[in-house]
């Protein structure tokens, strides 16, 4: 793969940081932007600029068009069976949110279940826990392993226990802390035996790995537009019609209306607008089908090939160094593959991860250290931090070199 090429369309990557070129390696947390998506960024907000769906004069014709293409293109990208199928948020976390909120008011009863892992980023925690409170459910824990993997047994065993069912699995589709890609096929497959619907928490998954929905039978799929290229404020919250129909809205107002009577009789508008409350961030949105669109662009094979190359490489490297750890090993494990992207946690002896990441700052190099978000799966390794370095399409080989010979100068530093 030409990196080169692909650095040249990223203009953020070009700059100096404590006069070093900067290194980043926090992708884990949010990309960088390519022109492709800057330019629409800069064209709405400069000029095409008209409120969406509700006027008819030039503007906002041009940007409800943009806004509904987007639509299109990510129905596309994720092969769901109709654009009705696609909702708009502000990101993972409130796509998380509207599910857990209007999936709990729709089916979830006092003394009903809904099962997490142990694995997961607290957006696909705290929202399940509100629903329970609210509704008088219960929260299960599929727990992990030390691996980082989970044993099909015991999740039939959660599945298969006397009394109710559970209502829900909800489930990362990679760790942003293990890097470490489920078995979602297989995961899917168990729950559907007992009538479990699932759903993906896919803020990292949908960056690494081609997703189709169907495929994989994925009841709801969420992501964030800012992990995959796109602008911060915009997400996307997959589900399958026959769930949506039924659901409840979330907000109310603007868009999700269809006709408002005083003092009852209200009715709402019908998918996806349903769930669209309030003035969308049309102008995001745009962005995020033009980042979705430079990937298309792209070759799929030769980025799995470049990543494979840089996890390959990291793993040998890292594990190389006296007294680190990583967390998330790939293998196989309960007769299941699970497949690592290239996201690398790591605690090191005698350094804590907060100084190795604030000196390595001054290296130019941009690494994330702390809880990651996923305060419960640190905890099930005793750890209160971690330094995660999370590497994406753009990152070269020779970045990861200049990584690792810089982790080396500070652990000198440091022990």
């Amino acid at each position: 793969m030409n990196c080169s090429h692909i650095r040249e369309q990223f203009p953020a990557l070009s700059q100096k940081v404590y006069g070093k070129p900067l290194v980043y390696l926090d992708n884990g947390a949010t990309t960088q932007k390519p022109r492709q998506v800057l330019d629409v960024l800069q064209e709405m907000q400069g000029g095409l600029n008209g409120n969406i769906h509700r006027a008819v004069h030039y503007l906002s014709v041009q940007c409800t068009e943009r806004y509904e293409k987007a639509r299109t293109t990510i129905r596309e990208f994720i092969n769901a069976a109709s654009a009705d199928e696609v909702i708009f948020t502000s990101g993972t976390t409130a796509s998380l949110n509207l599910l857990a909120y209007s999936f709990g008011q729709t089916y979830i009863r006092p003394g009903d279940r809904i099962v997490v892992t142990g694995a997961e980023h607290h957006s696909n925690i705290v929202p399940w826990q509100m629903m329970c409170k609210r509704t008088g459910a219960s929260l299960e824990v599929w727990d992990i392993d030390d691996s980082g993997a989970m044993d099909p047994k015991k999740l039939e065993q959660i599945l298969d226990k006397p009394g109710e069912k559970p209502k829900l699995l909800s489930i990362a589709h990679i760790s942003n802390v293990l890097g470490l890609v489920n078995p979602l096929a297989d995961i899917i497959r168990i729950a559907h035996y007992y009538n479990v619907p699932v759903a993906v928490d896919g803020a990292q998954g949908i960056v690494h790995k081609k997703v189709d929905v169907r495929d994989m039978d994925a009841d709801f799929y969420v992501f964030s537009g800012h992990k995959l290229y796109g602008p911060t404020g915009t997400g996307v919250l997959y589900g399958k019609e026959k769930y949506l129909e039924e659901m409840v809205p979330w907000q109310g107002g603007g868009d999700m209306i269809e006709k408002v009577c005083l003092p009852t009789g209200t009715t709402y508008a019908p998918l996806p607008l349903k769930f669209e409350a309030g003035t969308a961030n049309f102008i995001g949105v745009a962005g995020l089908g033009a980042a979705v669109e430079f990937i298309n662009g792209l070759n799929a094979f030769d980025i799995e090939a470049h990543e494979k190359e840089i996890t390959t490489k990291a793993m040998t490297a890292l594990q190389a160094i006296e007294g680190c750890r990583i967390y998330g090993l790939p293998g196989t494990y309960y007769g299941q593959v699970y497949e690592k992207i290239p996201v690398f946690s790591m605690s090191i002896e005698g350094a804590h991860p907060a100084d190795i990441a604030t000196l390595l700052d001054k290296m130019g190099i941009a690494a994330r250290s702390g809880m990651l978000c996923a305060e419960p799966l640190l905890g099930r390794f005793h750890l209160t931090a971690v330094l995660r370095a999370s590497f994406a399409l753009y990152n070269t080989l020779e970045e990861l070199d200049y990584f690792v010979e810089s982790l080396q100068k500070v652990l000198k530093m440091l022990r």
